[in-house]
């Protein structure tokens, strides 16, 4: 792990005046120790943190605009560069109202350019591209010796057939995509900690993935028969022009989208079938929520035999004990999604049907934060050496 923080002076030089000022009773030499205490003491008591520069690349979408608002606020960032090529030249507090007076938020818009990003200096790099598009840029910030966080699906699996079954065309980059770490800190910290590219999961895997996990690796659940149902705010559409997304055609309307097969199944069930040991295919059908942000999905599972409510329970709360943005809300207790929209907080329930021997676990998150941004950010912090927490006690 990098070591962000540094300190001047040693204790023992305080200790060497101290002992010093205790042979001497002479005022003029007290007064001296007690300003030179001061001064010790605030070398030692303040830590200078080494800020990192970062470039977010496609910084005018939905996940652009939270990324940036974290990243903004974040004491161990220094925000270098900001690509958009539709709003090149323009100061982010233009696009953004928001972040008026927001120190850093005058830095300008520039054009998607490897080159032009290297040459800012970043050391890290958040790419908020559409899938498809991030692949071209993966490897020339790699190569930089840019480490890289990816928000889209182009580096979150590792089997190129898989990518070109699920997202229509072969994968650009096949060696760096299978370099790549799934970005879930819950579950692959220590390989996020020294990766150079990380794909950052999706909204709907993270709140199907994590409620799941641990159940499967602990044979709790059975792998066959998983089904889950999702609903998600608009922005997870994208900032785009899409009649489809229109106020009138969402607003007081619920639908079904994606069926029956949402490209979010290929790394869902990746990452489900290296928990269960085999292959886990399951029946996912995604829905369109008429508010902005928020996910909430249930998912319905198997018992294993013999598995109860108390041993699910235990085995969630000894997964996630350590897991700062995972809030366990324990049995018969649904997830809400007022409670985790614009925060980096997953909210997990479960209920037990004995009729039917089934489990039910509800999540909530919010999409453009856990489910994206956020997400991205705690990995971040993992690789640079940083608290996980930092920056992310958003409520």
């Amino acid at each position: 792990m990098q070591v962000r923080y540094q300190t001047a002076l040693l204790p023992e030089d305080l200790l060497f005046c101290l002992s010093c000022a205790l042979e001497r009773v002479d005022k003029g030499i007290i007064h001296e120790f007690l300003l030179l205490s001061i001064h010790f003491f605030h070398d030692i008591l303040i830590f200078v943190m080494k800020k990192v520069k970062i470039a977010v690349v496609g910084a005018s979408g939905y996940t652009g605009q939270e990324l940036l608002r974290i990243l903004l606020r974040h004491p161990g960032v220094e925000l270098v560069c900001a690509t958009s090529r539709q709003y090149a030249g323009q100061e982010l507090c233009d696009l953004f109202p928001r972040f008026r007076h927001v120190p850093g938020a005058d830095l300008k818009f520039t054009d998607s350019d490897v080159a032009a990003i290297a040459a800012t200096g970043a050391e890290a790099a958040f790419l908020a591209l559409p899938h498809g598009v991030s692949a071209a840029y993966g490897r020339g910030l790699v190569e930089a010796g840019i480490r890289v966080i990816d928000l889209s699906a182009d580096f979150r699996l590792n089997d190129p057939a898989v990518y070109e079954e699920f997202y229509g065309k072969p994968h650009p980059d096949v060696e760096l995509m299978q370099e790549a770490v799934y970005g879930m800190p819950e579950w692959h910290r220590e390989e996020i900690e020294k990766a150079r590219i990380v794909g950052s999961p999706g909204c709907y895997p993270t709140s199907i993935i994590l409620p799941l996990v641990p159940l499967l690796k602990a044979g709790l659940v059975k792998p066959e028969d998983i089904v889950v149902n999702s609903g998600s705010g608009v922005s997870g559409a994208g900032r785009k022009a899409d009649v489809s997304l229109l106020y009138c055609e969402c607003n007081e309307s619920m639908r079904a989208y994606g069926v029956p097969r949402h490209r979010h199944l290929s790394e869902i069930e990746q990452e489900l079938s290296e928990a269960a040991g085999s292959k886990v295919v399951i029946t996912f059908t995604p829905h369109l929520m008429p508010v902005n942000t928020g996910i909430v999905t249930t998912t319905v599972a198997k018992l294993a035999e013999g598995a109860t409510a108390e041993a699910v329970t235990a085995c969630l709360e000894a997964a996630y004990a350590t897991s700062p943005f995972v809030r366990l809300m324990g049995l018969n207790k649904p997830a809400d999604t007022k409670n985790v929209t614009r925060t980096n907080f997953v909210d997990i329930g479960w209920a037990v049907d004995s009729r039917t021997n089934r489990l039910v676990l509800m999540s909530a998150e919010d999409n453009v934060i856990k489910g994206a941004g956020g997400q991205g950010v705690h990995a971040f912090n993992i690789m640079f050496g940083f608290d996980e927490t930092e920056g992310l006690w958003l409520i």
